[in-house]
């Protein structure tokens, strides 16, 4: 399996991917163990590569069975939700720092195929995220809707993120969450 940082030949097997799990199209029977929320363009993927280098992927046989993005607030800003993140990033702290947009980032969304889930895939791909973003950013922040609880546990149990908000968009509910990074 590869892992690596996706350049624009990657967008259209990741749009595969996201598409079969994302909220409005994911199967019925697999919203139990996980999905992802927001819907992706091809133009917004290609940009989240050329100006953030943001989209990590894992391929398999040429095909993407797994995915994260990450981006500075600025990228993600013009997304109601984000926005939303980025103005409640003054009231929150982590480990003793004040957060802000110059000093964190966004993860996520992130989404593995159902059929590599618990095989190391969400880690090593966690661990090119951390490696190149750790160069900009010293905190990663994340949201889990409080609907998803395999995510909520990959994030907290698996990749050692701390819950450090609860918020309100939309009506759903989520976990905002953070980890320091090393680059």
């Amino acid at each position: 399996m590869e892992v690596k940082i996706a350049d624009p030949s990657d967008i259209e097997s990741t749009l595969r991917l996201h598409y079969r799990y994302q909220i409005d199209s994911i199967n019925e029977a697999d919203k139990k163990d996980g999905f992802v929320t927001t819907p992706f363009t091809e133009a917004q993927l290609d940009a989240l590569i050329a100006r953030e280098n943001g989209l990590f992927v894992a391929k398999e046989n040429g095909e993407v069975v797994g995915y994260a993005m990450a981006a500075s607030w600025t990228f993600w800003s013009v997304w109601p939700m984000f926005a939303r993140m980025i103005e409640g990033l003054p009231e929150l702290s982590y480990n003793g720092r004040a957060l802000s947009v110059d000093n964190s980032f966004q993860y996520g969304p992130i989404c593995i195929d159902k059929c590599l889930r618990g095989h190391g895939v969400l880690e090593n791909i966690f661990q090119l995220v951390k490696s190149t973003m750790g160069k900009r950013y010293p905190v990663l922040i994340t949201f889990v809707n409080k609907n998803n609880p395999r995510s909520h546990a990959a994030h907290t149990r698996k990749l050692g993120l701390d819950v450090i908000n609860k918020f309100e968009f939309n009506a759903n509910h989520y976990y905002e969450m953070a980890c320091e990074i090393h680059a």
